[in-house]
């Protein structure tokens, strides 16, 4: 995990502070050296399949039904329940039960830095964090919306969820991730 989180930040410093192609600064060399570059392209390019898996798996469960308390396609799902079993069925990685849980075991993250597989939260029943739903790209969401109504995808851009948005989450790599669902749901949190 510490590895991973210093070639992110390695990365993140190599592209803020670029220089031309032609001229690579000390610390370009010195990562392309060490094979560091190839690891963190490695790590980029799973990122992005981890995002695509999740969102093509997301999609395969469009038309299912809405049920309060939901958690299973045979069943149904809510929203919170719809985004913790494709977590589950795709990265392994178990959220919290219910949508202000997942709110506050993950990274909250300004909307134009939201990218296919983050979570998008909503103001729905009056209260902050009341729904959620995965971003799926192109201002696009999937959610299980309301009793009576099926999964599908929605536009953020319309009125009704534009004036409702609370806000972005990033789900972070286990293991920090299960760690605050495992005490969110024991109640230890």
């Amino acid at each position: 995990m510490r590895i991973a989180t210093l070639l992110s930040s390695l990365l993140l410093a190599t592209s803020v502070h670029a220089t031309p192609s032609d001229t690579p600064d000390d610390l370009s060399r010195f990562l392309n050296d060490k094979g560091l570059l190839t690891q963190m392209d490695q790590m980029r390019q799973n990122v992005t399949d981890k995002a695509s898996d999740l969102v093509v798996n997301a999609l395969g469960f469009l038309g299912v039904p809405y049920l309060r308390g939901g958690n299973s396609a045979e069943s149904g799902f809510d929203c919170s329940g719809f985004v913790k079993a494709v977590y589950a069925q795709t990265v392994g990685l178990i959220l919290p039960r219910k949508a202000e849980q997942q709110a506050a075991a993950t990274q909250q993250i300004d909307r134009a830095e939201l990218q296919p597989g983050d979570l998008v939260f909503f103001n729905t029943l009056r209260r902050t964090f009341s729904h959620v739903g995965i971003y799926i790209g192109e201002g696009k969401f999937i959610h299980s919306p309301k009793p009576g109504a099926q999964v599908r995808v929605e536009n953020m851009a319309v009125s009704y969820w534009s004036r409702r948005f609370d806000g972005a989450r990033r789900v972070m790599p286990a293991p920090a991730s299960n760690a605050i669902a495992a005490a969110t749901e024991s109640g230890l949190r």
